[in-house]
C-alpha cells in the first residue's frame, strides 16, 4: 500500500490528504434538516447527516488527492450509529479510488494491540471464514508502550500489504511536555524517530517503508532533523492551515526529490465554506468550496517544495 500511496502522489502531483473530521457545526443546515426530518434529532439522524456531508466532500475532491484521513473520534462520539457512518465513509472513499488513512491512534500491548491491528487493517476469523472489519489502508499508532505495541501492527501490515503512521512529534502546543524531554541529552522525539526507522527497515516497499511517522507542520526545524533520521519513512504532516502550518514550513519534511511526505488538512478543507475566503460559495455549495480549498493548498505546497 505504501507503493500505491507514493504512486498516487506522483500521479496526481498532490502530497495531500484530506482529514474527514466532521462535527455537527460544520455540516450545512440543509443536510442536517433532511437527515432530522427522516430520522429525528437522534444519533441515527446525526449519523445520516455526517455520511451525506462526507459523501459530498469525497465526490468533490477524489480526483485531486490520493488519500483521505477520517478521525474516528468524530464518529465515535455518536456511538454505534457514528461508527456506521465511519465505515460507510471508508468504503465509499475506497470505491472512489482513494487511499484511507484511519486516524485511530491506537496503542496497547500483546493480544490487545493485535486485535486493534486486525480490526482496523486486517481480517478477523469467524469460524472457517475471515472478514475485514474496518478495512482501512493505513492506521495511526501511538508508540508509548514500545515495541510490544507496534510489532502486532507491523505483522498485520506485512501480511496485508498495508501501513501505519507512528506518532513521533505531534502538532499540538503541549506536545513538548513529553516529546521534547531530554534522554541522555537527546529529545525523546528523536529516539522515537530512530525506532521508527528501525521498525521500518524490516518492512519495506519499493522506496519507502510500511512504517511511517507523524510529525507536525508546526515544528519544521524538528521535521528537518527527523527527515534525516528517517530517510525511508513517509511522514504524515498534520498542522497545516487551521493549526498554523503553511507551505513554506513544509520543505524540511520532504526528501530532495519532493517525495516522502503527505500533508493533512481537515477543517481547513471540509469546512472551507465557513471561511471568509470561500464564503461566496455558500453552504449549499460547500463541496465546491472544499474543492477550491484543495486546489489552493496544492498550489501553496507544490510552489513551496518546488514541484510543478
Amino acid at each position: 500500500m505504501i507503493n500505491q500511496l507514493m504512486n498516487e502522489i506522483k500521479k496526481k502531483n498532490a502530497p495531500v490528504v484530506v482529514g474527514l473530521d466532521p462535527m455537527m457545526k460544520y455540516i450545512p443546515q440543509y443536510i442536517q434538516k433532511k437527515a432530522f426530518d427522516t430520522y429525528g434529532e437522534t444519533l441515527e439522524g446525526a449519523s445520516e447527516a455526517i455520511w451525506e456531508y462526507n459523501k459530498g466532500i469525497i465526490d468533490a475532491i477524489y480526483d485531486l488527492v490520493p488519500a483521505v484521513k477520517p478521525q474516528i473520534a468524530m464518529y465515535e462520539q455518536f456511538g454505534l450509529e457514528g461508527l456506521k457512518a465511519y465505515k460507510k465513509t471508508l468504503d465509499y472513499a475506497k470505491e472512489k479510488g482513494l487511499i484511507v488513512i484511519a486516524d485511530v491512534k491506537r496503542g496497547d500491548i500483546g493480544s490487545t494491540s493485535e486485535a486493534y491491528a486486525v480490526g482496523h487493517l486486517g481480517k478477523v476469523a469467524v469460524g472457517s471464514r475471515t472478514y475485514a472489519g474496518f478495512d482501512a489502508d493505513f492506521a495511526t499508532v501511538n508508540p508509548y508502550l514500545g515495541s510490544d505495541g507496534i510489532q502486532p501492527f507491523i505483522d498485520v501490515c506485512r501480511k496485508e500489504k498495508k501501513g501505519i503512521f507512528v506518532l513521533v512529534k505531534t502538532s499540538n502546543p503541549s506536545s513538548g511536555e513529553f516529546q521534547d524531554r531530554l534522554i541522555d541529552g537527546r529529545p525523546l522525539y528523536e529516539l522515537v524517530g530512530e525506532m521508527v526507522d528501525q521498525w521500518g527497515s524490516s518492512c519495506m516497499g519499493d522506496e519507502y517503508s510500511y512504517v511511517g511517522a507523524v510529525v507536525g507542520a508546526t515544528y519544521p526545524e524538528m521535521g528537518k532533523v527527523l527527515r534525516k533520521l528517517m530517510p525511508k519513512t513517509c511522514i504524515l504532516v498534520p498542522g497545516y492551515g487551521a493549526q498554523g502550518g503553511t507551505g513554506k514550513d513544509l520543505l524540511p519534511f520532504f526528501n530532495p526529490d519532493g517525495l516522502g511526505a503527505i500533508v493533512n488538512s481537515s477543517r481547513g478543507i471540509i469546512a472551507a465554506y465557513q471561511q471568509e475566503k470561500y464564503a461566496k460559495f455558500g453552504e449549499t455549495c460547500y463541496q465546491d468550496a472544499s474543492r477550491q480549498a484543495v486546489l489552493d493548498m496544492l498550489s501553496d505546497i507544490n510552489q513551496a517544495i518546488g514541484r510543478k
